[in-house]
């Protein structure tokens, strides 16, 4: 993002009204575009030095524009975290869903194993984020947590239980069981760097992560004893 782009986005145009709606496409798309690279700098900054220890200039460095370019967009560096944790959050979301998919519990829980395992592959700074902040004691993030991830988590307890009541599942307490995949998926995004020294890899190769994504999926079916109706 160049400051010019900012310029481009702040500027009234005087074009004829004919023009409008297409000038409006285009400074929301440069809005949207400038935004974007923002937060991806700044989960990265955030990643590496958590909340306290990320600045605004930080970011901007890491964009490669002014400080006020950032400022410009998010007003305060708490509004540029928190833009950053919702934005983790609504992905992790959206890869619950398999759970609204299916009624088979193989079915659900595999894929939802399977999307957070891709995510922990494709996202790993933003796993970073959430994990600090949450270690930190979730300060900026409490009513995310129980304005949006509770009720997530209880709508999926009513929908454990009844695969338990129908034998579909092993008798458990179901937070135990949504709390262990997170804790495995997220694993391999939090502890890339032991998994690399431990294992003598850089980096898993596309066929090789997806093979692991298929042990781990196996290893959850099993540990909840699911069963397909």
């Amino acid at each position: 993002m160049k400051t010019d782009d900012r310029q481009a986005d702040m500027t009234e145009h005087s074009d004829a009204p004919s023009d409008e709606p297409m000038l409006r496409r285009r400074k929301a798309h440069i809005r949207l575009s400038n935004e974007a690279h923002l937060l991806a700098c700044a989960e990265a900054v955030f990643a590496e030095r958590g909340f306290e220890g990320a600045s605004t200039a930080m970011i901007a460095e890491r964009a490669g524009v002014p400080k006020a370019n950032v400022h410009y967009y998010f007003p305060t560096k708490l509004a540029l975290y928190r833009r950053v944790l919702d934005d983790v959050f609504e992905e992790w979301h959206c890869a619950a869903d398999t759970f609204d998919s299916s009624d088979n519990p193989v079915e659900a829980i595999g894929g939802y194993v399977r999307a957070k395992m891709a995510l922990s592959q494709r996202r790993p700074l933003g796993s970073k984020v959430w994990a600090s902040e949450i270690i930190q004691g979730a300060t900026h993030m409490q009513d995310i947590l129980s304005e949006r991830v509770k009720p997530w988590m209880e709508s999926r307890v009513v929908v454990i239980n009844d695969w338990i009541a129908r034998g579909l599942l092993a008798p458990m307490d179901p937070r135990a069981l949504l709390y262990m995949i997170w804790a495995v998926t997220q694993h391999y995004a939090d502890f890339d760097a032991q998994i690399k020294t431990l294992s003598g890899k850089r980096a898993l190769s596309k066929k090789a992560f997806e093979a692991l994504t298929e042990e781990v999926v196996a290893l959850v079916i099993r540990a909840c004893g699911a069963k397909a109706p």
